[in-house]
């Protein structure tokens, strides 16, 4: 029987890894150096930029397989954090801040959820039971 909350998290986990894979791939095609100078001009170190762009576009492919859903998930929620107080506050909630905050919400989410329907790190992990504070008492 199809469980109804690992379909709704393996939709959430694809459709995340999607927008990140699409906001990391623009990074590195609207060229680095341009986000390694507005990162500078907003009083972030440049370097920033790269390790930003290849989590968003590394981790969006992650989570549209299945593998490392709540670290990619997690490291994904820092990124959103970050991006909401450092820029988007300050613009407001609906010109600002109102999609990040989605996005976050579904991090957390996977992150305390994870999804395991059609996850390909279920084929590394298969018959190994993972302890972790995350995992539900039944």
């Amino acid at each position: 029987m199809l469980n109804k909350q690992e379909v709704g998290n393996f939709i959430l986990r694809v459709i995340l890894g999607i927008v990140f894979l699409a906001h990391g791939a623009a990074k590195f095609q609207g060229g680095i150096e341009n986000i390694v100078g507005w990162f500078d001009s907003i009083g972030l170190p440049g370097v920033f930029a790269y390790v930003v762009a290849t989590l968003e576009l590394v981790g969006g492919i992650a989570l549209i397989l299945g593998i490392g859903t709540r670290v990619i998930s997690a490291l994904l929620g820092l990124i959103l954090i970050g991006a909401i107080f450092k820029v988007k506050l300050a613009t407001g909630f609906l010109d600002g801040y109102a999609y990040d905050l989605v996005l976050l919400a579904i991090s957390l989410h996977l992150l305390l959820n994870e999804s395991k329907f059609y996850a390909l790190g279920q084929l590394f992990f298969k018959g190994q039971e993972k302890s972790s504070s995350f995992t539900k008492s039944a």
